[in-house]
């Protein structure tokens, strides 16, 4: 299939993805409301790369995640807790000089008006990232690299890593990059539109939001978009609750999304990029590919953090496997990833 990375004899002893970028300590609050209301919080991790290895971790896969965290207790919890979801962590470097990101949240979702977020991450020592100090063998043992523009927006050595690890290459793993338009971490902002795009243009594999590429880039539906990305082989376009368009090559595949009851609306683009990823690394079809996307997004929304457990992969692959009435009926609710849970149906 396209965008498919190749297997090889050594396959066998390789890393099936590396994702790079910052993970923070996340402050969770304990009920909704304003930061200036909310009591007290509940200590998480969060980060768009990790998020993903660490579902892959529990999907079965060989997952690593480099990045640089500090030298203090933050990041002995970040490489701890991700290191305990089974993903390698062995290329994380520990930084004497500078301090691991946090950050807050509200509860509410991160589209809505009300929804706040206080990072506390300038000169955090995953900013410190550059073309000269990241452990290449590393990033290049996998069969796909894992990349997002928010790792681009940290600083000026963060976005050089990025445009090396994006560029032409003999050999290079197949690239993923996740658009993740976030415009408050870009200094300026001017900026993030054309650098985004220009990432996204070197990667093989680009998963964007139809909202952010309208806020991006003022481009509007999935064949604009492939207009101005058409160098991928492979372009997902998410579209919230409307489902995924997926395009590879020159063929579009429309895949409808699920229906969640969320617990809380975050983490669900981590998610499908892991079960896309998953599902890609597998070989599977176009359409299977986004179906487990869209399985691993429920898994997250309907729990109150960014990560959890997703469906053991048989139940995973007869899910995906029911034709497109039965896949239309699904209706998926807390704790719907157990094996003793039915699946319910409208």
């Amino acid at each position: 299939m396209s965008g498919t990375p190749a297997r090889t004899a050594a396959d066998a002893a390789t890393t099936d993805v590396v994702c790079l970028g910052e993970s923070m300590v996340t402050f969770l609050p304990s009920q909704p409301g304003r930061l200036a209301d909310v009591p007290s919080f509940g200590r998480g991790i969060g980060g768009a790369e990790s998020n993903v290895a660490c579902a892959l971790a529990r999907a079965g896969h060989r997952a690593a995640w480099v990045s640089r965290v500090g030298a203090d207790g933050f990041g002995d919890h970040l490489v701890d807790t991700i290191a305990g979801y089974g993903v390698d962590t062995s290329a994380v470097r520990r930084d004497p000089d500078r301090p691991t990101g946090i950050y807050f949240r509200t509860a509410t979702d991160r589209a809505a008006d009300v929804h706040e977020v206080a990072y506390y991450r300038a000169g955090s020592a995953a900013s410190a990232m550059s073309p000269a100090d990241v452990p290449y063998e590393a990033l290049l043992a996998g069969r796909v690299l894992h990349l997002s523009g928010i790792t681009a927006a940290l600083s000026a050595d963060c976005l050089a890593l990025l445009r090396e690890l994006t560029a032409p290459r003999p050999g290079r793993p197949l690239v993923s990059f996740d658009v993740n338009h976030r415009p408050g971490l870009w200094r300026g902002g001017d900026a993030s539109p054309r650098v985004l795009l220009e990432l996204a243009r070197g990667a093989d594999l680009v998963f964007v939001g139809e909202d952010e590429a309208e806020e991006a880039w003022g481009i509007v539906g999935a064949e604009a978009i492939r207009a101005a990305l058409p160098e991928p082989a492979v372009l997902v376009v998410k579209r919230g609750a409307d489902g995924a368009t997926v395009i590879a090559g020159d063929t579009v595949t429309e895949v409808p999304a699920l229906r969640v009851d969320v617990v809380a609306p975050v983490g669900a683009g981590d998610a499908f990029a892991a079960g896309f990823l998953s599902a890609t690394l597998r070989g599977l079809p176009v359409q299977d590919r986004a179906r487990h996307g869209h399985l691993m997004a429920a898994a997250a929304l309907t729990v109150p953090g960014d990560l959890t457990d997703p469906p053991a992969r048989d139940r995973a692959d007869r899910l995906v496997a029911l034709d497109d009435t039965a896949w239309g009926r699904l209706r998926l609710g807390p704790g719907w990833t157990g094996d003793d849970q039915e699946v319910r149906t409208t």
